[in-house]
């Protein structure tokens, strides 16, 4: 422990890693644009920047705290100084804020503003450059880059995919691909978490919100909805409700009023993901063949398995994902001309996931030569379209999902979460239904916040090894270990976004640890409350099962390949 003097008061600290940390501790909040607790230190805006009682400025979230400290974090000086950094980062920056998918909500707009930064006094130099927008998930527009480096670090320290990277010096700096390719033509997995941790609009989400207002205002179609589970956990956040409170009955109402014709959850083909990776599991494990079974839920982790480790391909499920299987199996309930009234059916999902929107144009994401997935929008643009409808949403009540998919069980709500697909495949596999069996499920080491998670379980009288992997780079140590005989694993879930889909690169940014927790509390919460745990005891499902899905599930709800 030591003790530091900032601007006259005496802070204790302890652990903390950097000066920066010990000021916010102090309450004071320090501006920054390029740090961030979770990415390495890389000094490159000096927002951060103090002055101690010798009059010398640095930079403190690359400084080491040191007893008897004294610093000043507003002095005259170092406010000019701020101001000064805001108006160049602005000077070599696109100027049409008013129009810029990120206004009201970039951090260079508010930090402008908190400095009362009114006039850009220098000519913007820089040339202008062709926005990327060769991305299904994301847009890439340079002219807004101010060079923080948030999106080539998360890039590589998080996902290890190092699809972006600093090219030439000085002023002719540039974050880029490799030989300045389009995003497309590198191992971009599509996972969306450059744009999270980019604080301008340089990297936004591709918007698909035009799309989903053009076939609700047509009505030959027929619009249905389905909602991920970690999307009931966000949405609030943008409208005062507490952080992680399900609102997926709010949720289900705005989008009636909005004018889709059937809202369902995609809890309910979670539970069907279940059933089929389940039974695909056991098979596996009974054969001893294409172990371990990787899961297939997430597509970002897919194409990083088809780029990087292309030899366990055929490990990954043949399962398609809960919005695949979703998407396949309304499409094949409107063909029936009795359920079709004879109009056209258009599915839109709203996911947290920006890959969700590469996964929709994957060749086999088709059924029977029709795209079973039209439209993905995330939460984030979910939020905008409720926005631009004026609807209140924080007053609306809450409505149920539409019948006959608007009902998942409490293992299909704990998809959205880190280990809740390795839960939910527990639950289905325990014989037991009673309440201390899924205590002792929960409790095996499935659940928690830490990226690798390793557990034994035993089923039938043999130790199943399985591990639980959130974030591509952990998951790049996982398969090295694999790869090199190192582990020996009958099931790994992976889940590219750190903690789950519920941090997906889709979802409302600028979450911090409180709002990380909460989420994941709120789907915890939501499964407690369900009467239905485990979905082989959905009555819906088991419906499906013995009447419309008979000869089907192949089809419906399996890939030929990646």
């Amino acid at each position: 422990m030591g003790t530091m003097i900032i601007d006259g008061r005496k802070v204790e600290f302890t652990d903390e890693k950097n000066v920066l940390s010990v000021i916010r501790k102090a309450g004071i909040d320090i501006p920054t644009l390029c740090y961030h607790s979770e990415l390495s230190t890389f000094g490159a805006c000096r927002l951060c920047t103090v002055e101690d009682d010798r009059g010398r400025t640095f930079a403190s979230c690359s400084e080491e705290p040191r007893d008897g400290m004294v610093i000043y974090t507003n002095s005259g000086r170092i406010k000019k100084y701020r101001k000064l950094i805001v108006e160049l980062l602005l000077a070599a920056h696109c100027r049409d804020c008013t129009t810029c998918v990120k206004s009201g909500v970039c951090k260079l707009q508010d930090l402008a503003h908190r400095f009362g930064v009114t006039n850009v006094r220098f000519e913007n130099t820089r040339e202008v450059r062709p926005i990327d927008m060769s991305s299904p998930a994301i847009v890439r527009d340079p002219n807004k880059c101010i060079l923080c480096g948030n999106c080539v670090r998360v890039c590589e320290e998080l996902q290890g995919v190092g699809a972006l990277g600093f090219a030439f010096r000085g002023t002719d700096a540039m974050v880029m691909p490799a030989f300045d390719r389009q995003i497309t033509a590198t191992d971009c997995v599509n996972c969306g978490q450059c744009r999270v941790f980019c604080p301008t609009g340089a990297i936004s989400i591709r918007s698909n919100v035009d799309e989903v207002w053009d076939v609700l205002a047509d009505p030959n179609v027929r619009v249905v909805a389905q909602v991920a589970p970690s999307v009931r956990v966000a949405v609030g956040d943008a409208y005062g409700l507490p952080k992680g409170r399900s609102v997926m009955g709010k949720i289900a109402n705005v989008l009636h009023r909005m004018g889709f014709d059937e809202v369902y959850d995609t809890a309910f083909s979670a539970d069907l993901t279940i059933m089929e990776e389940s039974a695909e599991f056991l098979e596996r494990v009974q054969a001893g063949e294409k172990l371990p079974l990787l899961t297939s839920c997430c597509p970002a982790w897919v194409k990083f398995v088809k780029d990087q480790y292309p030899e366990f391909l055929d490990n990954v499920s043949t399962c398609r994902s809960p919005q695949g299987m979703m998407s396949a199996l309304v499409k094949e309930y409107y063909r029936d001309p009795e359920h079709g009234a004879g109009k056209k059916t258009v599915m839109v999902s709203i996911m947290p996931c920006t890959a969700k929107k590469m996964e929709a144009n994957r060749p086999n994401s088709f059924t029977k030569g029709e795209k079973d997935t039209d439209i993905v929008i995330t939460t984030t643009e979910l939020i905008n379209m409720i926005n631009t409808s004026g609807i209140d949403f924080a007053s609306l009540e809450p409505e149920a999902s539409d019948i006959p998919f608007g009902f998942g069980s409490g293992g299909g709500v704990i998809f959205g979460v880190t280990g809740g697909v390795t839960e939910a495949v527990l639950r289905r596999l325990a014989p037991e239904h009673d309440k201390a069996t899924l205590d002792a499920i929960a409790e095996c080491g499935v659940r928690g916040d830490d990226a690798i998670k390793e557990f034994t379980v035993s089923y039938q009288g043999m130790d199943v090894n399985i591990c639980v992997v959130s974030g591509l780079a952990n998951a790049k140590i996982v398969m090295d270990r694999v790869k090199a005989g190192e582990a020996n694993y009958h099931l790994i879930e992976v889940m590219a976004c750190r903690r789950g889909c519920i941090m997906g690169g889709g979802q409302p940014p600028r979450a911090g640890d409180r709002t990380k927790v909460a989420r994941a509390k709120g789907l915890y919460n939501a499964d407690n409350t369900a009467i239905i745990k485990k979905p082989d005891e959905n009555p819906m499902v088991i419906s499906l099962y013995e009447n419309f899905l008979k000869g089907k599930t192949h089809e419906l709800f399996h890939n030929e390949g990646y």
